[in-house]
C-alpha cells in the first residue's frame, strides 16, 4: 500500500488519515470453576492443580526429568519474608511446589478469625509468583497425606524449625521416599502474625520484631513465614 504522502498529494499532513491501530492482543481469559465470580488468566489457572490430579502432576514431573521441591504453609498474607523463602526454595530444584492449606485447616492451626484471605486467593497469589511453579490445596492441619502425594526431592522448611522439631510423621513420609530436608534461613520480623498485630494497633516497626529463631522452644505455626 502507497504511503500517505502518495496518495494524499494534495492534503497537508495533518489531514491525512490516521492509520488504525491494530487490535491489543491480552491474555486468554478462561472461565474459573471454584475462582467465582471472576475469571483469572489461563497461565495462573495452569499452576493451581486440584487436589486429585495431583499424582497426575507429579508423575509428569518424574518422566521429564524435573527435580520436585516441595514446601507448604498458609501464605495468608504474602510478604517479604514469603518472596524471599519461595524463591530460595526454588533454587533448590527444577519446579517448587507449594502445598496450600485449606481455609478450614488454617482456622484449625490460627484460631476462628483466620486466614485472612480465603483459599482461592492465597492460591491465585501464590501462583503468580514467578518462583512458584505449581500449588495444591490440602485439607488436613498437617501435610503427611500431602507429602506422600507430593513426593518431594527436596522438602523445605524455615530455619526456625530442626530436624528434631518438624513434624516427625511428615518427616518420616519424606525421607522413606527418599526425599532430602532443607531448612532454609528467614528473613528476621517478618510474619503474617506480626503484620495483623501492627493492624491492629499493637505497635512497633517489623525490624523491632524478634525473628522467631531467636526465641526459645519449638515455633507454634503461627511463629512460622507461611
Amino acid at each position: 500500500m502507497a504511503p500517505f504522502s502518495h496518495r494524499y498529494p494534495d492534503r497537508p499532513r495533518a489531514q491525512w488519515p490516521r492509520a488504525s491501530s491494530p487490535p491489543s492482543k491480552s491474555l486468554p481469559i478462561c472461565p474459573v470453576n471454584r475462582f467465582t465470580p471472576t475469571s483469572i488468566p489461563v497461565a495462573l489457572a495452569d499452576k493451581i492443580i486440584p487436589w486429585e490430579k495431583l499424582p497426575q502432576w507429579r508423575r509428569a514431573q518424574s518422566e521429564a526429568g524435573r527435580r520436585v521441591v516441595v514446601t507448604n504453609g498458609c501464605f495468608d498474607i504474602l510478604h517479604a519474608g514469603h518472596v524471599t523463602y519461595l524463591e530460595a526454595a526454588r533454587a533448590l530444584g527444577d519446579v517448587l511446589l507449594v502445598g496450600l492449606n485449606s481455609d478450614t485447616s488454617v482456622r484449625r492451626l490460627k484460631g476462628p478469625t483466620r486466614p485472612i484471605n480465603p483459599e482461592t486467593d492465597r492460591a491465585l497469589v501464590l501462583a503468580a509468583l514467578e518462583s512458584v511453579s505449581a500449588v495444591c490445596v490440602f485439607q488436613e492441619p498437617d501435610a503427611t497425606r500431602f507429602l506422600s502425594v507430593a513426593r518431594p526431592d527436596v522438602y523445605v522448611k524455615g530455619g526456625d524449625y530442626t530436624l528434631e522439631t518438624l513434624n516427625q510423621e511428615e518427616r518420616r513420609v519424606v525421607e522413606a521416599a527418599g526425599g532430602r530436608i532443607v531448612l532454609l534461613p528467614l528473613l528476621p520480623g517478618r510474619s503474617t502474625t506480626n503484620l495483623l498485630q501492627k493492624l491492629q494497633g499493637g505497635g512497633g516497626s517489623i525490624s523491632s520484631v524478634r525473628p522467631a529463631s531467636d526465641r526459645a522452644g519449638p515455633p507454634h505455626p503461627a511463629d512460622s513465614p507461611p
